[in-house]
């Protein structure tokens, strides 16, 4: 089971079969095995990159097995090994020996099943991929609904969003304002082996990842790891000193992180799950920072408020996420398009129940990392119009467009949306 292929195949079945989030498969699998660095390293980017080009490896399959594939579970060594074949350099030779292997060792059967389906695959990758081209999913690896919204909302756009997500996200850093200047961070950083380039006024983008574990300063509590896009947030806020302060969906910390960098803040860190919450707390210690952590539904404030208001809210909506594909490439196969009508239900609900308690003048920053209108100007729109005591204030993170940051190489897309209560 230490072995990279079996491990990515078992995360790709994962979220394909089990339709689990791929974030939390690798915590539980983390957790339950010890697993050599380089292995895990090797296990991720064989499932990230399967994942990122599901659509064209499994219309691949399609085209190679004309019948349902049984036992179902062979999906995921398939799929990593054509990933392998079409993708990587490995011989070819090496690919299918080894995915044929691993396979058989589970399923004896299959042994020649999977051997002519890589095979067969090597032989005619040519005229596949031509194929591709007529069959939009398999084109751009996304689903089709998914594709017509973005063609819909972003008619200029649509093909260099999908084109970046589709590629590997960069590695952006946070420098810690409280430990480190983010240009002494830069040197610290190119002296240990790890060069980089300033991006945002705390963000550092390396030009390679880098394994946590040897991230120089990390530890300490001097950076942490943030996409750009997200380290907007804070500082949007507009927080200072003393302020009461509340992070409505606050797992896994960067964000609360954040915040308690720029201020010294009465702050509650407030996630529906416990669990994840955790993260949160681990953030923090690393950090050297502290705050209030409940673990309640921001939606049911009578369960946990004390009548006391907030001079800040930060509300970082549950959506499709459809901004961080690139980073999250699961999300774009576990997403439904009905999926979207719970979702903004969910977002309104929280909203509204969040909005009493911001005292007057006060600010909320709602936030999505999201791409489609309908959980973003839709729902600030809608809002305005049901409370005459919210006013939108303009905001331009660098990039945005009425507080929308498409994806580009430097950045996972969002939406911000300040509401100042009059």
């Amino acid at each position: 089971m230490s072995n990279p292929r079996v491990l990515a195949a078992t995360l790709v079945n994962t979220v394909l079969l089990d339709r689990r989030s791929l974030t939390q498969a690798l915590a539980e699998m983390k957790a339950d095995m010890k697993v050599d660095a380089r292995v895990w390293s090797s296990t991720q980017n064989l499932a990230y990159g399967t994942l990122r080009q599901a659509g064209r490896l499994r219309f691949f399959l399609s085209r190679l097995v004309g019948r349902p594939l049984k036992p179902v579970d062979l999906l995921g060594h398939l799929l990593v090994g054509l990933h392998e074949l079409d993708s990587t350099d490995t011989p070819a030779y090496a690919v299918v020996n080894e995915t044929v292997d691993l396979a058989a060792r589970r399923h004896p059967g299959a042994k020649s099943f999977v051997n002519a389906v890589l095979r067969n695959f090597d032989r005619r990758r040519e005229m596949l991929d031509r194929e591709v081209a007529m069959h939009p999913e398999a084109r751009w690896n996304f689903p089709e609904w998914w594709l017509k919204r973005l063609r819909s909302e972003y008619p200029q756009h649509w093909e260099r969003i999908v084109t970046v997500q589709n590629a590997h996200p960069p590695m952006t850093l946070r420098v810690n304002q409280r430990r480190a200047d983010t240009d002494l961070a830069l040197e610290r950083l190119a002296e240990a082996g790890c060069p980089g380039r300033i991006t945002g006024p705390w963000a550092i983008t390396l030009d390679h990842p880098v394994p946590v574990a040897e991230l120089p300063g990390f530890s300490e509590g001097f950076v942490s790891i943030q996409d750009l896009g997200a380290q907007w947030a804070a500082p949007l806020l507009e927080v200072a000193d003393g302020m009461r302060v509340l992070d409505a969906c606050a797992a896994p910390g960067g964000k609360t992180g954040h915040l308690l960098e720029l201020g010294d803040l009465d702050l509650i860190a407030l996630d529906s799950d416990a669990g994840r919450l955790e993260r949160v707390r681990e953030n923090l210690d690393r950090l050297g920072l502290s705050a209030q952590l409940l673990a309640a539904d921001a939606g049911k404030p009578q369960a946990w408020w004390d009548a006391r208001p907030f001079e800040r809210i930060l509300l970082d909506a549950p959506c499709t996420a459809s901004g961080v594909a690139g980073r999250h490439p699961d999300g774009k196969w576990l997403k439904r398009a009905e999926d979207m009508q719970q979702l903004c239900r969910e977002q309104t609900r929280l909203l509204e129940a969040l909005w009493p308690l911001l005292k007057p003048g006060g600010k909320m920053l709602y936030a999505t990392c999201s791409l489609f209108g309908e959980e973003n100007s839709g729902q600030i729109t809608a809002f305005l119009a049901r409370h005459m005591d919210a006013r939108i204030e303009p905001i331009d993170p660098p990039g945005s467009r009425e507080g929308q940051l498409l994806p580009d190489p430097d950045s996972d897309g969002f939406f911000y949306a300040r509401l100042l209560k009059t």
